[in-house]
């Protein structure tokens, strides 16, 4: 029952950070999280990373419709080399999954050390 309002926190607080900080205020935002709400640490793992996944998959899809897939496929056909919007969304998705899974587990590793 802790996973859900800590996927709400981390999804507000990473988006509020991505506002004024730089990208990888989200795993800031994920350790504090986990530090503050305790979690065996493969699901704090996974909460951080599908939390941050599904925020940057719907600000991505956002930002595509808004300039009507201009931008995301351009930078496909220069990184990907492939002509796929949806493709380059996933794919920064995942980082940005990535590195807050990463934040998240290094918060609860943290907690968990501190109870030894």
């Amino acid at each position: 029952m802790k996973s859900f309002p800590r996927f709400i926190l981390i999804v507000i607080l990473s988006y509020l950070g991505g506002l004024f900080l730089p990208w990888w205020t989200v795993a800031i935002a994920a350790f504090i999280v986990a530090v503050v709400i305790p979690l065996p640490p493969f699901r704090s793992f996974m909460n951080g990373f599908i939390a941050v996944f599904l925020l940057w998959l719907s600000l991505a899809f956002v930002a595509d419709i808004r300039n009507d897939h201009i931008l995301a496929n351009r930078m496909s056909e220069l990184i990907l080399k492939v002509k796929s919007p949806i493709l380059i969304g996933v794919v920064s998705a995942f980082i940005g999954g990535l590195v807050a899974g990463l934040g998240s587990l290094s918060g609860s590793y943290l907690r968990y050390n501190k109870k030894l």
